[in-house]
């Protein structure tokens, strides 16, 4: 097979994967590309502030070539950024928020990829100072690090594991959990980005945590729910799906402790650590980058449609019964 431009770079065992695991066959690469932009008129709706061939092909890498779920995941991501856009409207690595998050390790990224080559993201729940950083910053600065990371079209192909280290993590922390905003995660995470997450692994979560899962239980599909592993202080359960020799320390891996900084000198630059506002970023979201401005003209006044949102798996309220939800905490405090 010839292999495509939209290919380029990638290792010839990468694209035998993509073939087998995803259907990508590079002699219909650019019909299969065409036939999802060719959908974008029924969703008058929805700014599609991107549409070229190679942004487009990393949506069917995340619904193995199944047009019409590529389509909607597109148009989801779209309608995301378009329902939340105080969320994407400073959507840089040196807006404060963001800043503050990344400098806090929020996320961490492993330098190294794990044995299927997929990268790997820490989150130290502990570290979360509820006074420096609100969950929305950490939400946008995953959702920033993700779209950095997704320009790498191997990890479009082997994708991405999450663990989320738990210990230490206070009752009265695990309380501003609210479920909108965990819902506000989910469909950030789960419905609205083109990315394959091959496992979340929870390490050393408390009782409180696990109530917490069974209750956003509802609001995972099937397989983001098989995808998620609850580890509790079981070290080898977690050895078993990713190789110590991939893994810092405090999970019981070869590798040196994780620092913090890592990942946020990545993106920040070197002089990162400098707690000064500073003008220059290494990196410009360029699709996101005018995205707030024509989003506010062509916003229409009238309410949206929620495609499929998670909102119709049910239990939660809808964002429009006002704010009371936001602040009734999920596991009351006395």
């Amino acid at each position: 097979a010839e292999m495509t431009h939209l290919q380029a770079g990638l290792s010839p065992e990468t694209i035998e994967k993509a073939r087998l695991e995803l259907n990508e066959n590079p002699d219909i690469l650019h019909q299969d590309i065409q036939q999802v932009r060719d959908m974008i008129i029924t969703r008058p709706d929805i700014g599609f502030l991107r549409t070229d061939d190679a942004f487009i092909l990393r949506f069917l890498r995340a619904r193995k070539f199944h047009q019409m779920e590529a389509f909607r995941l597109l148009a989801q991501y779209f309608q995301y950024r378009q329902l939340n856009l105080d969320m994407f409207k400073n959507f840089k690595a040196d807006d404060p928020g963001i800043k503050r998050a990344l400098t806090d390790g929020f996320p961490g990224v492993l330098e190294n990829r794990d044995h299927c080559g997929r990268k790997i993201l820490l989150l130290f729940a502990a570290n979360w100072d509820q006074s420096r950083n609100s969950f929305i910053d950490i939400l946008r600065a995953i959702l920033l690090s993700l779209e950095v990371l997704i320009e790498d079209q191997e990890l479009q192909i082997n994708g991405f594991i999450l663990i989320i280290d738990w210990s230490n993590f206070s009752f009265k922390q695990a309380s501003k959990l609210t479920p909108s905003i965990l819902k506000l995660a989910i469909e950030g995470l789960q419905d609205s980005f083109p990315a394959r997450f091959g496992g979340v692994h929870f390490v050393n979560q408390p009782w409180y945590i696990h109530a917490l899962y069974t209750l956003i239980k509802p609001f995972l599909k099937d397989k983001t729910r098989k995808r998620i592993f609850l580890h509790g202080n079981n070290l080898n359960s977690l050895h078993q799906l990713i190789h110590p020799e991939c893994l810092p320390s405090e999970f019981g891996g070869t590798l040196p402790p994780y620092d913090m900084g890592t990942w946020a000198r990545t993106l920040l630059g070197p002089d990162y650590s400098d707690e000064n506002e500073y003008t220059h970023t290494s990196y410009n979201a360029m699709h996101v980058k005018h995205a707030s401005s024509n989003l506010e003209r062509e916003a229409s006044p009238k309410p949206m449609k929620r495609s499929q949102s998670v909102v119709e798996a049910g239990t939660l309220k809808h964002e429009d019964q006002g704010e009371s939800e936001n602040t009734q905490p999920l596991l009351a405090l006395d």
